[in-house]
């Protein structure tokens, strides 16, 4: 799709950020201990009220959406925590999707900047070509290689992404474990429920979309996986706006043939995606109702469960397991006190509650491979956190936080074994230990 005109000397016509969204800022401040980018540097424009008045100048032509200004877009988490404590109801969200959008469409980025996140999204809303890595992956750490280059300073010699991707290699499964296309209730049934197998959740995290199918039959759910495709989430969230659009398409028709009450997703920037469809579709005649109408079934697996009464037959688990809050979950969905919920169903189960709770750990979709430097000292800093917790073990509800947190407590020297909360309930109810850390 060709550009639309500009509007002005930075945004063009389609969806600029709107001028009535911009002026509900008020500048108060209470943003600016929340927000990760301030809470490291302190600098104003990497504020969200700061990126703000950028996006204010640039809407009023007094700036141009310059290479600085893409700069300070560029270094925003998109975490939300903005959105959560602003007392004005300011949509930063929809201010910075927007804005990104714009900066896709309209800046001309760095060569090598272009070709890594051509690379980016070239692999991971493919589950396919991830699958097809998985060989060369474990070769790479089964076979010594890697021990051998970190340890002859090799891998300190790479480019800095570079070196953020290979520190963070997801842990590999042993297998590949995914859940049948259809799991039966085990008591009566209750609902009939379409499960979103993810792209880097259904490559690496099987296991959890499997513990998430079994705990749903176990709740009196019929567990339905159609055949699909990536969700657009890590688009969406980095403005490549027409990529997302195509595969919201395809994900709302997949799911809309398989007859289900409820659709379920068991990450949490998929799940902000997901109920965001009807606003991404809602200049589009025959898929605007559609988007609107499939956003409304999307559950996070923890808010579905914390909907239904329980009936399954949950078991002592004796662990200290401190929760980490995904920002897509707690800021961008408002999901937090479910999660806590279903899991203190288990009895002898401690959750252990981390400080700065509100701040993102910096992985945010594809933050932590294209800013590697603040998304280090926010793993790092969360990472001394779960440590001075004292927990055995660390839970969250999205893989690439699970990824991030992993590789910053290892590099702290403290490894702690990391799961989805659905991997908690699901040991519980069939009455076993943890599965040990890959």
């Amino acid at each position: 799709m060709s550009s639309p005109p500009p509007a002005g000397p930075g945004f063009d016509a389609h969806h600029p950020p709107e001028r009535r969204l911009l002026a509900d800022c008020v500048h108060c401040g209470f943003c600016l201990p929340a927000c990760p980018t301030y809470v490291l540097w302190g600098s104003e424009p990497d504020s969200p009220r700061g990126r703000i008045d950028l996006m204010t100048g640039i809407a009023e032509g007094a700036i141009g959406l310059s290479s600085t200004a893409v700069e300070h877009f560029d270094n925003c988490l998109g975490c939300l925590a903005c959105v959560t404590a602003c007392p004005s109801g300011v949509q930063y969200d929809r201010l910075i999707e927007r804005t990104r959008a714009q900066v896709e469409r309209n800046v001309p980025r760095a060569p090598a900047d272009r070709l890594f996140r051509a690379a980016l999204f070239q692999l991971f809303p493919h589950p396919g070509r991830l699958r097809a890595l998985l060989p060369l992956l474990r070769f790479y750490e089964m076979s010594g290689l890697r021990a051998v280059l970190a340890r002859r300073g090799l891998i300190a010699r790479l480019p800095e992404r570079l070196q953020a991707m290979e520190s963070l290699l997801p842990p590999l499964p042993s297998r590949m474990e995914m859940p049948p296309r259809r799991t039966p209730p085990q008591k009566m049934l209750r609902l009939r429920v379409g499960l979103v197998a993810g792209c880097v959740q259904r490559v690496f995290f099987g296991d959890v979309n499997a513990a998430t199918a079994r705990v749903l039959a176990a709740e009196g759910c019929e567990v339905i996986v159609p055949d699909q495709g990536c969700c657009g989430a890590l688009e969406l969230h980095a403005g490549r706006e027409n990529d997302a659009i195509g595969r919201a398409r395809r994900l709302i028709a997949a799911f809309e043939g398989a007859g289900v009450d409820r659709v379920v997703v068991n990450a949490a920037g998929c799940g902000a995606a997901l109920k965001d469809y009807g606003e991404l579709l809602a200049d589009d005649p025959r898929w605007a109702r559609r988007a609107a109408r499939f956003s409304a079934t999307v559950r996070d697996i923890s808010e579905l469960l914390a909907e239904l009464t329980p009936i399954g037959d949950y078991h002592p688990l004796a662990r200290r397991v401190a929760y980490h809050d995904a920002c897509h979950l707690q800021h961008g969905q408002g999901i937090r006190q479910q999660p806590r919920a279903v899991l203190g169903r288990v009895p002898s189960l401690e959750v252990v509650e981390l400080p700065e709770a509100e701040i993102c750990c910096g992985s945010a979709g594809i933050y932590n491979l294209v800013k590697p430097a603040p998304a280090r000292a926010l793993g790092d800093r969360k990472a001394a956190h779960v440590i001075a917790s004292g927990a055995e073990a660390l839970a969250s509800a999205n893989p690439g936080c699970l990824i991030q947190l992993a590789s910053a407590l290892a590099r702290a020297g403290h490894p702690l074994p990391t799961y989805h909360p659905v991997q908690v309930l699901d040991a519980s109810l069939r009455a076993a230990d943890l599965a040990p850390a890959r």
